[in-house]
């Protein structure tokens, strides 16, 4: 039996149930799984209240975690029993153990420690896509990075400072501002005061920015098509104030024949060598020096209803993580 946290309704965070739950033998190609660490993201806040939806109920939140392989079942030889190893976008990460497929793993080097995995796999893994495939950023591009002192903004930010950008961080209070510029931002937008497109044109000298990385959703869609150059890239990863309405492309023609694109990090882990090719990027630039790690939150399993409150009250920075 291991301890879980299920949902067997949509809603608030009392519908955050901690339960004991049976944990099968692993069958042919998974392992058996002990957490040691649970990431906290935005998307277990989506799926708790069912914008979106997990599938059948009762079901187990959370979508990363790292811990050590206990078991292996028939024809696993990726990972070995004892393994220290982490996984991103696998719904059921909120348990002490779980069975889980081999090939959603990945190793862990000796220079990244088990919560330090769980507290970048999904949001740094996100940064590598963002960063390297929805709009490969290069020396001199001026970027548009909403949530900058987040979980994912920090990190996106660190790494896009060292590619050569000039980021420009938009954040809600004065507190995330000056963490955004510890992150390394050329300059800080508080959205709460400021027109967001109009500071972008001056701080770009006219121009607008090449890529505007927008995880808010609805309120900021239209600042952030806005703030972008002639063939700027908007890329919408995130529904923090509610999903995108639906619009007119004309108008993207109208507005500098810009480029739209809504990615997914599932699609970017889709097969073992899309998720070995990120997480050895990853790995790589925390081993390098490149990315600080902010694990600014730590709760325990049981609180999770707390860490939830506090990630939809926007009174998380950095990384928040699970124990159990």
């Amino acid at each position: 039996m291991s301890n879980a946290i299920r949902i067997h309704q949509y809603g608030g965070v009392e519908c955050l149930v901690r339960e004991e739950v049976a944990v099968p033998d692993p069958g042919p190609g998974e392992v058996l799984l002990r957490q040691t660490a649970c990431g906290l993201n935005y998307i277990d806040v989506y799926h708790r209240t069912g914008l979106y939806p997990v599938g059948d109920l009762p079901a187990t939140l959370g979508m990363e975690a790292a811990g050590v392989v206990e078991a292996l079942g028939e024809g696993v030889d990726s990972v070995a029993t004892g393994d220290r190893v982490a996984y991103p976008m696998c719904l059921g990460a909120y348990a002490e153990q779980r069975v889980i497929a081999a090939d959603k793993l990945v190793r862990l080097p000796d220079t990244v420690s088990e919560r330090q995995a769980a507290a970048i796999m999904l949001k740094g893994l996100t940064a590598q896509y963002l960063l390297f495939r929805s709009y490969a950023v290069k020396p001199g591009d001026a970027i548009l990075v909403y949530a900058a002192a987040g979980g994912v903004g920090s990190l996106l930010t660190q790494w896009a400072k060292h590619l050569g950008a000039t980021v420009i961080a938009c954040v809600g209070s004065q507190q995330k501002a000056e963490l955004a510029r510890v992150n390394g931002c050329d300059h800080v937008i508080l959205y709460r005061d400021e027109d967001i497109p109009e500071r972008v044109r001056e701080l770009t000298d006219g121009a607008g920015v090449s890529a505007a990385y927008d995880s808010v959703g609805k309120a900021t869609f239209m600042d952030s098509l806005d703030s972008l150059r002639p063939f700027g890239v908007m890329v919408s990863y995130g529904n923090a104030s509610g999903p995108v309405e639906p619009f007119d492309p004309g108008m993207l023609a109208a507005k500098g024949s810009l480029y739209f694109t809504r990615p997914t990090l599932a699609t970017h882990v889709a097969t073992s060598e899309l998720l070995a090719d990120g997480a050895r990027h990853l790995f790589g630039a925390v081993t390098d020096g490149l990315l600080h790690i902010q694990i600014n939150q730590t709760y325990a399993l049981a609180d999770v209803a707390q860490a939830h409150s506090d990630l939809e009250a926007r009174a998380t920075t950095g990384s928040s993580v699970l124990l159990s």
